[in-house]
């Protein structure tokens, strides 16, 4: 499949993070590269254009007319799709993009991938900048853009490779996980929950592909697992590899005590050091000490990983302030899971402890979209005081009984004491949070897509109050 012949690859569905980052590494190894998406969000739209790739408008048979040597499929690509239909028509050379990175990428290297349910960009990003600023020069894939970093991927000659670890399934031809082919030396496992409800019937399916991924572990390689984390517990209880477990707890090899959290930054302590990060919340210390104990492992010292601390700029959609106009402060936050969303709720909630929380949801996930978090949905807007959610994506694809009910989750915030809002399109929640925010206000949209641009809508009207 991947043999000397490939000059040109073109890539289906190359809109997504992981997708256009790894089309511009394969243009950098020289390759000829093209790519073809129905949508293509920001940030990566500027990306693929910074780089001058080739990006196609829509899916056409037409589009893989200069027969490229390879196509890689994306994972949101299914049948009916006109390329892949064009491709096993035609018994054209193709895979997904976990086993391109496999092959072109990973194999040989000291593979650190980082997995669980939240938290992974963070917890990759915070890692690659570590070995970064250290002198490393690895490789690493993330699906998100580390400010440092300035890009989502990068491939070095390096003997180190970061990854983001995702439990997503591969391709519809692959329906493994993603990270089943990463090949980790070291795997940290942040958390685990359910998630992904189009493709895990329910935890123990979660359970069960994170099992797969922990077997792949060598002998001579490390399992770094949060040991506060009862979901995660069974599953850590293993001996064909090395274990460690972080965490808060006092049991954890790698704990963190003496925490003390700042609007701006944290604080916390491990035995014989004291560390502090530019980040804020309960979660981020987590992550924080998952790096602390794959670094160690791989040689650095605390110097060296506070040094990096230090400098470390947070990542794009991940609570990035976007503007502020009007006197109101814009969050954007790729936050889609209620715990992703309760989290980043209580660090904005210590970042502005006396401003008024405005929280704007868009239940665009597959998860959240259904009702299987119909009830832990409403109680993940606790620190917010506002509460504004868009109409329900492509409601109509799932069966009426499994839908999130936007009227009862309506009637749970406002029986929390919420404002609460159910607006059916961005022009009418643009308007209403301009009609109603105060100077001083803070405003945090969550999606994990491009939520028909909003973020420029509300910077717009707000910049005209």
């Amino acid at each position: 499949m991947f043999s000397s012949e490939i000059k040109s690859v073109h890539f289906t569905g190359i809109g997504g993070t992981a997708m256009a980052s790894a089309a511009a590494a394969m243009l950098d190894k020289g390759f000829q590269v093209t790519g073809s998406d129905q949508n293509v969000y920001e940030p990566m739209a500027s990306f693929l254009a910074a780089k001058k790739i080739p990006v196609m408008n829509g899916y056409d048979e037409r589009n893989l007319a200069h027969k490229p040597d390879l196509i890689v499929i994306g994972n949101a690509i299914s049948r009916g799709n006109p390329e892949a239909e064009f491709v096993l028509d035609h018994k054209l050379r193709y895979c997904s993009l976990p086993a391109l990175l496999a092959e072109f990428f990973i194999r040989g290297k000291r593979s650190l991938v980082v997995a669980g349910t939240h938290g992974k960009t963070t917890t990759t990003s915070l890692l690659a900048w570590v070995f970064e600023h250290s002198g490393l020069n690895p490789s690493f894939l993330i699906g998100g853009i580390p400010t440092n970093l300035g890009q989502g991927a990068r491939f070095t000659d390096s003997e180190w490779f970061i990854i983001e670890g995702d439990e997503y399934d591969t391709a519809f031809f692959d329906k493994r996980s993603k990270f089943i082919h990463y090949q980790p030396e070291v795997a940290i496992i942040n958390n685990l929950e359910f998630d992904h409800a189009d493709i895990f019937e329910n935890l123990d399916a979660v359970k069960k592909t994170f099992s797969h991924f922990i077997r792949l572990v060598p002998r001579n390689g490390l399992l770094l697992g949060n040991g506060d984390d009862p979901n995660l517990a069974p599953l850590l209880n293993v001996t064909h590899c090395p274990v460690k477990h972080f965490g808060l707890g006092g049991d954890n090899a790698v704990c963190a005590f003496n925490i003390r959290y700042g609007p701006t930054a944290t604080e916390f302590e491990i035995p014989s050091f004291k560390f502090h990060i530019n980040l804020v919340g309960e979660l981020n210390v987590r992550n924080a000490l998952a790096v602390v104990a794959c670094a160690k492992h791989c040689g650095l010292s605390n110097k060296q990983i506070q040094s990096a601390f230090d400098t470390f700029k947070g990542i794009k959609r991940r609570m990035e302030v976007r503007g502020i106009a009007g006197g109101v402060t814009l969050i954007d936050d790729f936050g889609h899971h209620p715990t992703a969303i309760r989290e980043t709720l209580k660090a904005l909630r210590i970042k502005y402890p006396h401003e008024k929380i405005w929280a704007v949801f868009e239940p665009r996930s597959n998860t959240t979209r259904r009702n299987v978090f119909q009830t832990e949905l409403a109680g993940s807007f606790a620190d917010a005081n506002a509460v504004v959610v868009s109409e329900v994506a492509r409601l109509e694809q799932i069966s009426a009984g499994e839908r999130l009910n936007p009227e009862k989750l309506m009637q749970d915030l406002k029986a929390a004491g919420k404002d609460a809002a159910y607006l059916p399109d961005v022009d009418a929640i643009a308007a209403h949070i301009a009609k109603n925010v105060q100077g001083g206000d803070i405003v945090c949209v969550f999606s994990n897509g491009g939520f028909g641009g909003i973020h420029g809508k509300l910077l717009a009207r707000l910049g005209k109050r």
